[in-house]
């Protein structure tokens, strides 16, 4: 398993989060990017609103979230159990 992250920060700023978080993050999503992912863009702030995906074998996305604003980030503890959920349905 895999985690992988974007944000519109570049250079420091996304390696500053990077290390935080302790995975990859890429650095630099566009407004095109946003769109290309279905994404809100806020043009105030020029930032990508939450956009989260898992994405199962094949590169098929099982679950898609989508916000317009800050909130209805997906938890990890939410992510967990939908993947267990998913693993057991195909049992």
């Amino acid at each position: 398993m895999a985690v992988f992250a974007a944000s519109v920060d570049t250079g420091e700023d996304a390696q500053v989060v990077q290390n935080d978080v302790g995975f990859n993050i890429g650095q630099g999503v566009s407004k095109d990017i946003a769109d290309a992912l279905g994404a809100w863009w806020d043009p105030k702030r020029n930032i990508i609103q939450p956009s989260e995906f898992i994405v199962g074998p094949g590169n098929k996305i099982i679950h898609a979230s989508y916000s317009s604003g800050p909130i209805a980030r997906t938890l990890a503890h939410d992510a967990i159990g939908l993947l267990g959920y998913i693993a057991h349905r195909k049992k």
